[in-house]
């Protein structure tokens, strides 16, 4: 499955657009909507390259959700997922107890997990809660 514009516009809105540098919370080096594989101190982005690499590391996530979840999902979970691997990472994501309720068909329970992924560095984040509630409601939010 493909992630849709609701996804992207989940991620766009929480990863923001950095041209520069940063380390992350977590303490990690991001630099465009979130791009961290290879990204070091002093690294400079365009809004090109930016988009390119959020294409690219989408393109990942979904094959890592389509790999990992056993079960058929509708775009709206798929696309949160999307969202939530994008921030927490495939490894994280494989390991989670979230995973296995999907797998096991229990999306009631699987969307309450979202909100234990607010953390960083045991630290609770205000940007996590926000993005953990729209991903959330993305989960369960119907097709229309």
């Amino acid at each position: 499955m493909k992630a849709s514009e609701n996804a992207i516009r989940v991620i766009k809105r929480f990863e923001g657009m950095r041209e520069e540098a940063y380390l992350c919370p977590a303490g990690v080096w991001t630099i465009g909507f979130g791009h961290t594989a290879g990204v070091k101190k002093g690294d400079k982005i365009d809004m090109y390259t930016a988009t390119v690499y959020l294409q690219d590391d989408i393109r990942k996530f979904e094959d890592a959700i389509d790999k990992l979840v056993k079960v058929k999902l509708n775009k709206n979970q798929f696309d949160a997922l999307v969202s939530f691997v994008f921030n927490v990472g495939a490894g994280a994501f494989e390991k989670s107890t979230m995973l296995k309720l999907i797998n096991s068909g229990n999306f009631s329970l699987a969307a309450n997990e979202f909100d234990k992924w607010v953390y960083s560095k045991g630290t609770k984040l205000e940007g996590l809660i926000n993005r953990r509630k729209a991903e959330k409601e993305l989960f369960l939010a119907l097709n229309t």
